[in-house]
């Protein structure tokens, strides 16, 4: 991308700010994982003083090792928790809430145009089922292992959808904004 990835904007601030600001909304704690770049996405970011920081030390295991980690800064005795990428920062406020109207304990996911989205709701749980996956797995096989617990909500949002993972992705984004952004 030619930087971080938490540093680019949306809707006028990073995708960390903004994602952090969103699920604030909903849930307490919010843990936003860092992972390469950790010092300088903390200085300019933007992200709320009310959110629990924490850093991957080893980024380079990709997206399973930072979920664990955002799972080990967790308290114990939640009902559920969200998780997403940084680079899905499009997700719209209603979304959220369609998915806790809907959980039901298990997993709940957004789906867009048949398409399975982020953010994932998961029943407490499966926070130990994902921790204790090994470093070549990946979060879909446990979310695969309790497809008959999933509830998906379809929703008028393809910010769930939308993953920005190339510089082409973001300027999509950007060209699509008045589609996405409500």
């Amino acid at each position: 991308m030619g930087g971080p990835k938490p540093l680019l904007e949306w809707e006028g601030v990073s995708f960390a700010a903004r994602l952090a600001k969103l699920y604030g909304e909903f849930c307490a704690p919010v843990v936003l994982v860092l992972g390469y770049h950790h010092e300088r996405i903390r200085q300019q970011a933007g992200i709320p003083r009310s959110v629990a920081v924490t850093v991957n030390p080893a980024p380079e295991r990709g997206m399973l090792s930072s979920l664990q980690c955002g799972l080990r800064a967790l308290p114990a005795g939640l009902d559920g928790f969200l998780f997403t990428p940084c680079d899905y920062p499009a997700v719209r406020r209603e979304t959220v809430a369609a998915l806790i109207a809907a959980f039901q304990g298990g997993v709940c996911i957004p789906r867009h145009d048949g398409r399975n989205g982020h953010p994932v709701l998961c029943a407490q749980p499966l926070r130990a089922e994902l921790l204790a996956l090994a470093a070549d797995a990946s979060a879909k096989d446990v979310i695969r292992a309790h497809r008959h617990e999933t509830v998906w909500v379809d929703v008028d949002d393809p910010g769930t959808v939308t993953d920005v993972d190339t510089p082409a992705d973001y300027q999509n984004l950007l060209a699509l904004a008045p589609a996405i952004s409500r």
